[in-house]
Formats: structure tokens, sequence, C-alpha cells
């Protein structure tokens, strides 16, 4: 799945300036035979370490569980588990 999404990524990445040209043309036409997976609405944010779709947090690049796990251990600077 890691490598499917990078896949996509890279497809989305070379498409990009083709299909801001078509759509400022209005050729919807044209857009329709570009690849679906060139499509940015169709990337999804994955765990770097796992590829854990669900769960992710933007801010450190990972899922809650590992998140969890890392931040228990101390291998997240600043990061500390509450307790009151």
């Amino acid at each position: 799945m890691k490598a499917r999404e990078l896949k996509r990524e890279r497809m989305v990445a070379k498409y990009a300036q083709k299909r801001a040209e078509l759509k400022k043309a209005g050729d919807y036409d044209a857009l329709q035979r570009i690849p679906k997976n060139a499509s940015p609405v169709r990337l999804h944010n994955r765990c770097k370490l796992t590829g854990r779709p669900k769960g992710y947090m933007r801010v450190f690049g990972i899922s809650r569980i590992n998140f969890r796990e890392m931040a228990l251990q101390g291998l997240i600077p600043g990061v500390k588990k509450a307790s009151w």
C-alpha cells in the first residue's frame, strides 16, 4: 500500500501542470482522459513507519499508535505523557 501511495504521489506531480491548464481552458473531455490516479483527491496520508491510513497525525507524520509508543519511550522531543 505504501508503494501504491508513492506511485500516486509521483503521478499527481507529473500531471499537475497539465491538469491546471486543462481546467483553466475548461476542456473537461481531455481531463477525463488523464489517469484517475493523477487526481490529488485520491491521495491519502499514511504513517511513515507502518503505512497505517487511519489515526494519522500531520504534525509528526505518523499514526496515533506509533506516536504514543514513541512519546512514552521519549523519542519525540518536547512530548511527554500528561499525568495529574
